[in-house]
């Protein structure tokens, strides 16, 4: 487990000295993060870290993990993709399987907290089965900039029990959410296996266990196999750029615990990038290895996000710390992150010929690109960090417990 002085010769002395001003006073006090998966996504990545630099911190945290049937996540993932703008059958089995499934859970999940802090839909409604006797905050991780209307006013019954709801993004904020809403930016681990230096001889390695070949450059998208993530539309964009540069594509996603639609994605991303897979010119991953992850973006060209909805986008952040240049949709929390022309590119997800344009420019100019990746590194170090995270909370549980 981390402590916060091993992220010491990444963000400096008075980073940590603020961290450890933040805590004083907090020592001791309870924090219970629940969310629905341990693995998968960029929600339990954060937390994998953030619970222990807490700890270390001196504050007392904990996280639980929510279960459910399949039938459960299939529901949620439809309330993923609604509250992203999605349509949606809301029925009254829907409804009433969700937060059976939350009574059901809070059952046997003992709360022992001073702040609990629940992440995402899925354990959402746990706040109704409990006597509250702490402040409650929701953390919602996806973009909440245009939800279904029907599934909103659904859910706005449980968020307004809560004493906080936090956001990715000032345009998430909701002018009919009458709670306090704030805006906390999501964040990597700069150490985490994922995002860790690796040398040239360990890349090489695992490329080759993974047999990808090195013999010419390759663009790369890293992102759950999501229809929102637009994985079809990565080939088309691959299709015309390899039309005028040589080179590859891969694509690798893993497959959330929570997310029943990633293998139907994968399925349909496999259909169509067939004559491709054929002569190793498309290579598809859906492997869970962070290490992996992390050689993909140190040794592709140019980094693609082309999602048409994303709540931030960590696998953007990942490949601007790895100094590469990131070539993303101008949606959601993408734009906090890149400066357009400066530390990556940003595009309209719907226009595949500028896309195609931007990857070819940076393939064909190296030097640009390098000078880029560094400014872009740079930005990361200082805004998106987990040691900013780290911050950020302590601030917001001193807020809520008073201290």
């Amino acid at each position: 487990m981390y402590t916060l002085d091993d992220f010491r010769d990444v963000v400096g002395d008075k980073v940590l000295a603020d961290i450890y001003r933040a805590a004083r006073g907090l020592y001791g006090v309870k924090v219970l993060h629940v969310n629905s998966t341990y693995y998968g996504g960029g929600v339990a990545e954060m937390l994998y870290t953030l619970i222990p630099l807490m700890n270390d911190a001196g504050i007392s945290a904990d996280w639980r993990i929510m279960r459910g049937t399949p039938d459960f996540f299939n529901i949620t993932k439809e309330f993923h993709n609604a509250i992203q703008g999605d349509e949606i059958t809301l029925t009254d089995v829907k409804k009433d399987l969700y937060q059976q499934t939350n009574e059901d859970f809070a059952s046997y999940c003992k709360i022992d907290a001073d702040v609990v802090i629940i992440h995402d839909p899925q354990p959402l409604p746990m706040i109704q089965y409990y006597k509250k006797s702490q402040p409650w905050v929701w953390r919602c991780h996806v973009d909440l900039s245009h939800p279904n209307p029907e599934l909103w006013r659904f859910l706005k019954r449980f968020i307004l029990r809560y004493n906080t709801a936090i956001v990715s993004h000032e345009m998430y904020k909701k002018d009919d959410l009458h709670v306090d809403q704030r805006v906390i930016a999501p964040v990597i681990d700069p150490l985490s296996l994922k995002n860790k230096d690796l040398t040239p001889d360990q890349i090489t390695e695992i490329l080759k266990t993974y047999n990808v070949p090195t013999d010419k450059p390759f663009i790369t998208q890293i992102s759950r196999f999501d229809k929102w993530k637009d994985p079809l539309g990565v080939i088309e964009v691959y299709k015309m750029v390899r039309k005028e540069f040589d080179c590859r594509l891969v694509l690798c996603g893993s497959m959330a615990s929570d997310d029943p639609e990633g293998m139907v994605i994968y399925d349909e991303v496999q259909q169509r990038a067939k004559e491709l897979i054929d002569n190793r010119e498309l290579i598809l991953i859906s492997v869970e290895n962070n290490t992996m992850v992390n050689a993909l973006q140190r040794s592709a060209a140019a980094i693609i996000q082309k999602s048409i909805r994303e709540g931030f986008g960590l696998t953007v952040t990942e490949g601007l710390w790895k100094g590469k240049p990131v070539i993303a949709s101008h949606v959601g929390g993408i734009p906090l992150q890149i400066i357009d022309g400066e530390t990556g590119f940003l595009v309209d997800p719907h226009d595949l010929r500028g896309c195609a344009d931007r990857v070819l420019r940076v393939l064909r100019e190296p030097k640009m690109a390098e000078e880029i990746g560094v400014k872009a590194k740079e930005e990361v170090r200082k805004k998106f960090l987990i040691t900013r995270l780290v911050f950020d909370d302590l601030k917001l549980v001193s807020d809520l417990v008073g201290h």
